[in-house]
């Protein structure tokens, strides 16, 4: 998927005066990730809110949470794997 990019703070993205588009995928899982449910106010039922995870003990239910709504955002999730270190790693896409 292509989309306006962002940096690390979620601003947008601005090279030579101009906004920079490019492949959005990753930077779509992320946001979902990060933000909690009801952040986003065009679409209030979206966002994982990982932070919510980091105390359970067992990761698969993040992983859970994860395929739930990629799928809501129209990914196709081939894989979602969290690891003992909570490295996550993600095949998923539009």
């Amino acid at each position: 998927m292509t989309d306006f990019l962002l940096d690390d703070d979620f601003d947008l993205l601005v090279t030579d005066g101009d906004l920079v588009v490019g492949e959005s995928t990753a930077q779509h899982q992320k946001m979902l990730i990060l933000i909690d449910k009801g952040e986003l106010k065009d679409v209030p039922m979206r966002g994982i809110g990982a932070q919510r995870y980091l105390e359970d003990d067992s990761p698969e239910n993040l992983a859970r949470e994860m395929r739930l709504e990629f799928s809501f955002d129209g990914m196709k999730v081939n894989k979602i794997q969290i690891a003992s270190d909570l490295t996550i790693e993600i095949d998923a896409n539009y």
